[in-house]
C-alpha cells in the first residue's frame, strides 16, 4: 500500500476529528487590547493553522510582541481570547528574557526534552486504563485507543533517543563549537545564552514557535541556519522581525497590524509591501473623496443653516455627517521622521590609523596584525561571525579596552558611538522628555519638544515612561541622544537591532547623506546593501580588508549569497571567552600555518576515513533493515490489521527509522568534515 494510502488509513488516530492540511491549530477571536486608555488593536481575528508560515509586522509600538505574548498565554487581552486544543504546544522567543546559570550549555539544551517524561508518564496511564477495560465497543475504549495513538505519535515525533545527535546539530548550527558543550552557561553573555534558549525552542518542536526578533543575537552564518530550519523542518511559526530577507525565505503568509487592525495576506514580505502600497493607495483615494463630502455637507449646513425653507435639508445633512465612519489611512506618514546627523566637522585626512593592532584574553587571541586605515568621508561595514571581534575592534578604537599594536585616532576626530545595548542603557524610570532633556544643551533645550516629534514622539508619546516603550523605540530615542552632539565619525554597533523596515530605511538614508566618517558594525544584509564601500571581514583571527560593497565582497568570495560569509569552524577550535561580554568573547585562535603531514600521519588519516566511510555503509544497512521492518507492518495495517499492538508496533518501527536515519545523517557529517580537511 502507497505511503499516502496509509497516512489515510491512520489518520483518525492521530487527528480524529480533522485532515491533517486543514487543521485550525490557534484561533484568535475579536482581541482588544488597551494600555492607559489608548487602544492598542481592537476586535482582531485570524487563525493558525497547521504548518503556516507566518510574519507579524507593523510599525514600532502597534502591538506585535504584545500579540505574541497574549497568543503565549504570558499576557491577557482586554476582551477577546485566544482559543486553542489543550495538546497545543507552543514555543516562546521573546526579545529579552532572564537566564538562569546553574549548569553546563549540554545540560541546560537538554533540559528540552524534559516534556517527554511527561508524554511517557501519560501513555502509561493510558495503557493501564486501556488494560483494566472489557467494554471494547464503547465509545470511552475507542478514545482511550486514540489517546494512545496520539500519545505515541507525540512520542515518536518528539523522539529522545536521538536526542544528543540532534543537540549537537542544533547547537552547531547556532555558532556553538563542540568544546563549549560542558562550559557552564554563566560564561556566556546575554546574546549567547538567548542562543541556548533558542536552540532548547527549537528541540522541543512544538507545534507553534512564536519569535520574537529571532535574529538580533544571531551572526549571518547562524541566520541562514536558522533560516534553513524554519523552513524545513519546524511546524506552524509565528515571527517577528526586521530582517526583509530572513522574512521572504522563511515565510509564506504576512500579517500586518496598522491602526489598530490587522490585514491578512497570503504572501511573504516582499509581494506584501506591493500589495500593501495598492492598499494605501486606495484607502488614501476613499479618504479624499469622504474628506471632499464632509467638506461639501459642512459647507452647506453653514450657508443654509439659517434659512427656514431649508431646515429639512441642512437637519438631513447633519445627521448624515453623524453617520459619517472616519476612514483612516494606514501609511505612517514618514515625512515627520527625517533623521538627519549635524553637519560633519572637518577632521583630518584619515581618522583612524591601524597598526599591528591585536587584542587576547588570556591565552585566548581575538585577532592579531590587524593594519588598516580609514579615510575621511568613507563609509565601511566590520562583518563576520559574533565574537570574532568585531565589537571588540570598536571597543579598542573607544578606548574601553587595552590593545597590542598602534591606533591612531586622526586630526579633530569626534566620536559619535552607538553601542548594541544603547538601548538598555536608557534609564526606564524616567520619561522621554526627561531623557533627551537631561543630555541637551544650549539652544536644543528649547527644541525638546519640536526634536521629539520629529521622531514621533509627540504629543503624550513624550510623557511615557521609557520601562513601557518598544524594542524599536528605545533604539529610536537612543538614536535621538546621539544626534544631539556634531560628530564626524560615526560607530553603529548593530544599530538597526528592533528598529521596523521603516525606520531602517530611514537611518539607511541619514547615514548615506552624513558627510563624515562611518564604521557600521551589522549582520542586516539589506541595510549594509548600497550602504558600505568597503568591507572588513573578521575571522580565525584575522582581519581583512575588501573593497567594494557587500554583494562585490560575496563575488569576490565567489558566493552567490550570505550563507557562506564565514564558515564554520572545526569541532577542535578553541572555546569562546564569553564570560567579559558577547561583543569581546573569542572563538578561535589565529590559525597554525599548515605543513605537509608525514607519511604516518597520512597513514593514520586514511585509516580514519576509511572507518568513517564503513560506519556510513553500516549505518545504511540499518536503514534498509528498518525500511523492510516498517514495510512489512504496512502491509499487515493494509490487509485490515489495526489493534493497538500493532499499531504500536508501527510507532516503534517508524521511531527505529528516524533513529537510524539520524544516525547515517551523523556518519555522513563526519565523513563530509575528514575529507573535507584533505581537499
Amino acid at each position: 500500500m502507497a505511503r499516502l494510502e496509509l497516512a489515510n488509513l491512520l489518520m483518525p488516530y492521530l487527528y480524529p476529528s480533522e485532515s491533517l492540511n486543514t487543521i485550525t491549530l490557534v484561533s484568535i477571536n475579536n482581541l482588544s487590547v488597551e494600555f492607559s486608555a489608548r487602544p492598542l488593536f481592537k476586535d482582531i481575528s485570524f487563525v493558525i493553522n497547521k504548518n503556516d508560515r507566518i510574519a507579524l509586522v507593523g510599525k514600532n509600538g502597534a502591538g506585535k510582541s504584545t500579540l505574541l505574548k497574549i497568543i503565549a498565554g504570558m499576557q491577557s487581552p482586554t476582551s477577546g481570547n485566544v482559543s486553542m486544543n489543550s495538546e497545543v504546544t507552543i514555543g516562546y522567543l521573546p526579545q529579552q528574557m532572564q537566564l538562569a546559570d546553574e549548569t553546563t550549555l549540554i545540560n541546560e539544551t537538554r533540559k528540552a526534552f524534559s516534556h517527554i517524561d511527561e508524554l511517557n508518564r501519560q501513555l502509561e496511564e493510558v495503557n493501564i486504563l486501556i488494560a483494566e477495560r472489557t467494554d471494547y465497543d464503547s465509545e470511552g475504549y475507542a478514545s482511550l485507543l486514540d489517546r494512545q495513538a496520539f500519545l505515541s505519535e507525540r512520542i515518536a515525533m518528539s523522539d529522545s533517543s536521538n536526542m544528543e545527535a540532534e543537540m549537537e546539530r542544533t547547537l552547531v548550527g547556532l555558532g556553538f563549537n563542540r568544546s563549549d558543550f560542558n562550559r557552564p552557561t554563566s560564561e556566556f553573555s546575554g546574546g549567547w545564552r538567548m542562543r541556548i534558549e533558542l536552540a532548547k525552542i527549537l528541540l522541543k518542536n512544538p507545534d507553534i514557535l512564536l519569535l520574537d526578533e529571532p535574529t538580533n543575537h544571531l551572526d549571518i552564518e547562524s541566520i541562514q541556519w536558522l533560516e534553513n530550519f524554519l523552513a524545513t523542518k519546524s511546524k506552524a511559526v509565528l515571527l517577528v522581525s526586521h530582517d526583509r530577507a530572513f522574512l521572504d525565505n522563511v515565510t509564506k503568509r504576512t500579517i500586518e497590524i496598522s491602526c489598530g487592525k490587522i490585514y491578512d495576506y497570503k504572501v511573504s514580505y516582499t509581494p506584501f509591501v506591493e500589495l500593501r502600497k495598492e492598499r494605501v493607495e486606495q484607502q488614501m483615494k476613499a479618504y479624499e473623496n469622504q474628506q471632499k463630502l464632509i467638506a461639501d455637507t459642512k459647507d452647506f449646513i453653514e450657508r443654509f443653516r439659517y434659512k427656514p425653507t431649508k431646515a429639512v435639508q441642512v437637519q438631513s445633512r447633519i445627521k448624515q455627517l453623524e453617520k459619517i465612519v472616519p476612514i483612516e489611512v494606514d501609511e505612517v506618514d514618514n515625512s515627520r521622521l527625517r533623521l538627519k546627523f549635524p553637519p560633519a566637522p572637518r577632521s583630518g585626512d584619515f581618522p583612524l590609523i591601524l597598526e599591528n593592532v591585536g587584542k587576547a584574553y588570556g591565552d585566548h587571541q581575538v585577532f592579531d596584525h590587524a593594519e588598516f586605515m580609514i579615510r575621511r568621508g568613507e563609509k565601511v561595514a566590520f562583518v563576520g561571525k559574533n565574537g570574532e571581534g568585531k565589537s571588540t575592534l570598536v571597543k579598542c578604537i573607544m578606548g574601553q579596552i587595552p590593545f597590542t599594536g598602534t591606533l591612531k585616532i586622526g586630526h579633530n576626530v569626534k566620536i559619535g558611538y552607538f553601542a548594541q545595548n544603547q538601548a538598555q542603557l536608557l534609564d526606564g524610570d524616567i520619561t522621554v522628555f526627561d531623557t533627551i532633556d537631561r543630555v541637551a544643551t544650549g539652544d536644543i533645550r528649547t527644541k525638546i519638544r519640536d526634536i521629539l516629534g520629529a521622531f514621533m514622539f509627540g504629543g503624550e508619546a513624550s510623557d511615557k515612561k521609557v520601562s513601557v516603550l518598544s524594542g524599536g523605540e528605545k533604539t529610536r530615542l537612543a538614536m535621538i541622544k546621539l544626534l544631539l552632539e556634531p560628530v564626524n565619525l560615526l560607530i553603529l554597533d548593530e544599530p538597526t537591532n528592533h528598529l521596523d523596515m521603516r525606520t531602517k530605511d530611514i537611518l539607511k538614508d541619514a547615514i548615506k547623506d552624513f558627510d563624515g566618517t562611518v564604521i557600521v558594525v551589522s549582520h542586516d544584509r539589506e541595510f549594509l546593501d548600497g550602504l558600505v564601500e568597503k568591507v572588513y571581514e573578521f575571522g580565525q583571527g584575522k582581519v581583512k580588508e575588501n573593497l567594494g560593497g557587500i554583494y562585490d565582497f560575496l563575488r569576490s568570495k565567489n558566493l552567490d549569497s550570505l550563507k557562506d560569509l564565514e564558515l564554520s569552524r572545526s569541532a577542535e577550535t578553541t572555546p569562546k571567552n564569553s564570560g567579559v561580554s558577547e561583543a569581546e568573547k573569542t572563538v578561535s585562535v589565529a590559525p597554525v600555518e599548515e605543513r605537509k603531514l608525514s607519511y604516518a600521519e597520512q597513514k593514520e588519516r586514511d585509516r580514519t576515513i576509511r572507518r568513517a566511510a564503513k560506519k556510513i555503509e553500516e549505518a545504511e544497512n540499518k536503514v534498509s533493515e528498518a525500511e523492510s521492518t516498517l514495510a512489512a507492518i504496512e502491509e499487515k495495517i493494509a490487509a485490515g490489521a489495526s489493534d493497538s499492538e500493532t499499531l504500536k508496533e508501527y510507532d516503534e518501527a517508524k521511531k527505529n527509522l528516524e533513529n537510524m536515519m539520524s544516525l547515517w545523517e551523523v556518519a555522513q557529517q563526519d565523513y563530509d568534515e575528514l575529507t573535507a580537511k584533505q581537499l
